[in-house]
């Protein structure tokens, strides 16, 4: 789970993409040039990373650490089951 400050630095981060998609919908409507698009659209995948990355680490260290601190069999088998299927997603 996230704690107030990843909270905070996430929606500002989220904002700021929204702001960029805005102004790339804006670009392409002016139909400016193709690698200036592509420049910004690059950086709302880094900056959408970056979130991920975050929620990502804060996973392993809250959910996951529980669960393997209480060393329930299932709950840590679940967890690694989901952290597999998230590690193939990303794999694609």
């Amino acid at each position: 789970m996230l704690n107030e400050k990843q909270i905070e630095e996430n929606v500002k981060r989220l904002n700021k993409i929204e702001g960029q998609v805005r102004g790339i919908k804006k670009m392409i409507e002016n139909n400016r040039y193709c690698i200036d698009v592509l420049n910004q659209t690059k950086a709302i995948r880094s900056a959408i990373l970056k979130v991920e990355e975050i929620i990502l680490e804060s996973h392993l260290n809250t959910c996951v650490r529980n669960s393997l601190i209480s060393q329930d069999k299932h709950d840590i088998d679940e967890k690694i089951t989901e952290i597999m299927k998230t590690i193939s997603k990303y794999q694609k």
